[in-house]
């Protein structure tokens, strides 16, 4: 029974020294980040499409049970709105062939513009995409949320795709004014939605964005952590990204996620131990 949990990146300079060894040659950062999360978010794939080298150095890095989310590029989703775009798409899916089974979904993500009437757009794109791959899509205009015949509209998109909806928690952010400069940069850059839970397929992702505050963080996860173990007892194998604004703790944090989820759930598998953030001595 396995629950990933990870971050938005796997190399943040607050974290060298203190969680991971420092310094660290650009070859190994990926390796030791995964000593201490079993999952990582591809944002970079959404600013240009990595070398086919590059990818392949992250697969010798980590384990085939690792999970990579690999963001799709701009130009199809944003700029192209999923119009169009094949040699683009052909070039990302050549680059990331050799993550394997590392590449546990691919992530579309909409702009907040992308409306219901949009949603044939969205279809044809999922009916375009090989079967090799599982797909999530993330959506940002409000009438997803707010509106039943547009959320169902969209599940049902999603479902002959066998695809999964993204959920991208902010609401923690939002609660209350910001009170460091990472959460009014937030406040200013990410989307104020309300929290969406249900699954649609056997493979949930979550992310969740808390507050650079701790305490706030771990208080405002509460309710993924029964509703994750709810998935792992019904059979489901969910990947939870835990983000805050400035990110230092993020790290620790989401191996505090997965040890309060695994308190309910003792038959979850552990994480690896955690690579020591300076060189082992005799003495």
């Amino acid at each position: 029974m396995r629950l990933h949990v990870g971050c938005a990146m796997w190399t943040h300079a607050p974290w060298q020294g203190r969680f991971l060894p420092h310094p660290l040659a650009p070859a190994e950062r990926l390796r030791a980040y995964a000593t201490w999360c079993d999952a990582v978010e591809g944002n970079t794939t959404f600013y240009a499409t990595p070398a086919r080298s590059t990818v392949e150095s992250w697969a010798r890095q980590t384990d085939p049970g690792f999970r990579f989310v690999v963001k799709l590029p701009k130009t199809i989703t944003h700029e192209r709105r999923l119009t169009g775009g094949e040699e683009e798409l052909r070039a990302f899916l050549d680059a990331i062939e050799p993550l394997g089974p590392r590449a546990h979904a691919l992530w579309v993500q909409l702009p907040g513009s992308f409306a219901p009437s949009d949603l044939g757009a969205l279809a044809s794109f999922l009916r375009r995409l090989p079967g090799s791959y599982r797909y999530a899509v993330e959506v940002r205009h409000p009438a997803f949320f707010d509106e039943g015949r547009s959320e169902r509209l969209l599940e049902r998109v999603l479902g002959g795709a066998g695809a999964e909806w993204i959920t991208f928690d902010t609401a923690v952010l939002f609660r209350s004014p910001p009170t460091s400069d990472a959460e009014r940069e937030a406040w200013t850059r990410k989307p104020r939605l309300p929290r969406r839970a249900p699954a649609l397929t056997d493979r949930p992702i979550v992310r969740y964005l808390g507050r650079d505050d701790t305490a706030r963080t771990v208080e405002g996860w509460r309710p993924w952590v029964g509703k994750v173990a709810g998935w792992l007892r019904e059979g489901r194998s969910p990947t939870v990204f835990i983000h805050t604004p400035d990110n230092a703790e993020a790290l620790a944090l989401a191996r505090r996620f997965h040890d309060e989820v695994r308190a309910l759930v003792p038959e979850v598998e552990p994480l690896p131990e955690p690579m020591p953030s300076e060189p082992l001595t005799l003495f």
